[in-house]
């Protein structure tokens, strides 16, 4: 598959995706030989040590910023930091055609209030990849939609449109989305139902442990682009085992993720989480421009 960094314009491109031309005949066939996305679902499972990063964001709240720096901005930050230096992350394919996204988009639902009848926003945030530190860009931008999601009461982003058409009659509803999935196949979905919907964007992030919920696994959807789906579970200590058999109790996440296994090999996807890794490991790789080389054994 091609990638680089000056492009020609092809016919094939899409507003969100350039075409991704020269692909072998494996490639080329598995999107009709193998069916829809959620049939092509490889899982992988990272506990991560968050003993460097439970240090670094002491050190960054020291001086007690008015919007704390969490986990939750790191991870977001490492996400998109990855899919910018590994971009077969960011492929998906789309009417039986491979396509990179022109943007790194990082997808995630804000909860108003912690309550059974609490609305969810739906939030993306863009990576400027010439924007500078992928950390501070992450934090300035939830700030900007926790603030703004909690204390606003009326709809944000694809919620407007939601609330819209919710009231149609099923038919016309079931004709609506009949004629989306048919502009969707032939690159055609508006951009204005696209810009929130977080089923278009690179990678999708749920935050379960926030709520204690514990799961590993998240399914990927058929509508949208997405081709990148992260479950984050609940901080919580668990023993890491040393040669001579003694343990020592670490702060950890873990992260389930689910990807559209016909945009990569399993060794792409396991040099990828060696950069995932190597970032959570040492978080002041963060503060660099985002697109900073990770080296990696």
């Amino acid at each position: 598959m091609k990638n680089t960094t000056a492009r020609k314009r092809n016919r094939r491109d899409r507003y969100d995706g350039y075409y991704l031309s020269g692909l072998d005949s494996m490639h080329v066939m598995m999107p009709y030989m193998f069916g829809p996305r959620t049939k092509n679902e490889a899982v992988m499972s990272e506990v991560i040590d968050l003993t460097e990063v439970d240090k670094y964001l002491a050190e960054k709240n020291a001086a007690n910023p008015e919007f704390k720096y969490t986990w939750f901005h790191v991870i977001t930050a490492v996400i998109a930091k990855t899919i910018l230096l590994r971009p077969k992350m960011n492929y998906f394919i789309a009417g039986g055609r491979y396509y990179e996204r022109k943007k790194i988009e990082v997808a995630f639902n804000v909860k108003r209030k912690f309550s059974d009848d609490a609305e969810e926003v739906m939030a993306k945030f863009v990576l400027d990849p010439a924007g500078g530190s992928p950390l501070e860009q992450g934090h300035t931008y939830v700030q900007k939609i926790v603030t703004k999601a909690r204390s606003e009461s009326e709809s944000i982003g694809i919620t407007n449109t939601l609330d819209v058409v919710k009231v149609l009659p099923r038919p016309l509803f079931r004709l609506l989305s009949w004629i989306l999935r048919k502009m969707e196949y032939y690159g055609h979905y508006p951009k204005g139902l696209a810009k929130d919907d977080p089923c278009y964007s690179s990678a999708y992030l749920t935050n379960l442990g926030s709520i204690k919920l514990h799961a590993d696994y998240h399914h990927l959807f058929d509508w949208g682009t997405m081709s990148f789906f992260v479950v984050i579970s609940e901080k919580k200590p668990e023993p890491f085992w040393q040669e001579d058999g003694s343990y020592q109790l670490r702060n950890t996440i873990r992260l389930g993720m689910t990807v559209d296994e016909r945009i990569a090999d399993g060794y792409y996807f396991s040099k990828s989480v060696k950069i995932m890794r190597r970032l959570f490991a040492n978080p002041a790789l963060l503060e660099l421009d985002a697109a900073t080389p990770v080296q990696i054994d």
